[in-house]
């Protein structure tokens, strides 16, 4: 029965990953679909449609505050992994570097997100 528990665990694991990149590109495709239908129907109606319409409706622009919340949202789950090390018992301290490490790769990647951030905000 444990043996089955185990063997269960990486099949699960790579399970929820195809089904995570399924849904992601399946709704990719609906967005596509639904742009689609929506730009037929104002053709059918005879609205007069530009490209810059057109452009607008199928890839509208990204808040200019995007990389800020995905530098935040980067920086508080190194901040959870940190905190969690520091919550785990553990005299010989391996727990806490671990976690440290681990928290090691959200927290460059907030950093670089904050760099962008401000970088494309002084341009502008």
């Amino acid at each position: 029965m444990s043996d089955l528990f185990e063997a269960l665990i990486p099949i699960s694991m790579f399970a929820g990953l195809t089904l995570v990149a399924c849904l992601y590109f399946w709704f990719r495709y609906r967005g596509r679909q639904d742009m689609q239908e929506t730009i037929r129907v104002a053709i059918d109606k005879g609205h007069e449609l530009t490209p810059e319409i057109i452009d607008r409706i199928g890839q509208p622009k990204p808040p200019k505050e995007r990389d800020l919340r995905i530098a935040l949202i980067w920086l508080a789950l190194a901040t959870g992994l940190v905190l969690c090390g520091v919550a785990v018992p553990d005299a010989s301290g391996d727990a806490m570097r671990g976690l440290m490490a681990a928290a090691a790769f959200p927290f460059s990647l907030g950093v670089a997100f904050l760099i962008m951030w401000r970088y494309a905000s002084s341009r502008d």
